[in-house]
């Protein structure tokens, strides 16, 4: 069974600095929930979407506030498309 993934956005009260720029996995065999992903500030997690066997997943990013994908403080920020895999090429968040 795949794990179930959870976007967050917004701004939480009393920490604008923050945001909360992350991604959540959940086991639904256990209800375990751990972080899984933490984006640039101010961006939008718009989709993710995995290959069949859960060996690769896509992440697109949009609306950062930081200089993203170089972080350099200079670029200008752009939306992007990230794609994870498991350095031992196993299914992600397993």
């Amino acid at each position: 069974m795949l794990n179930l993934y959870r976007k967050k956005t917004g701004l939480p009260t009393g920490n604008i600095n923050m945001g909360t720029n992350q991604m959540l996995c959940c086991d639904p065999a256990t209800a375990e929930v751990k972080y899984f992903l933490t984006g640039p500030r101010g961006r939008e997690t718009t989709s993710v979407t995995t290959t069949p066997d859960g060996k690769a997943m896509w992440v697109n990013i949009q609306h950062p506030a930081i200089s993203f994908p170089a972080s350099d403080g200079k670029t200008r920020p752009r939306s992007s498309t990230v794609l994870i895999t498991r350095d031992d090429g196993g299914v992600i968040g397993a």
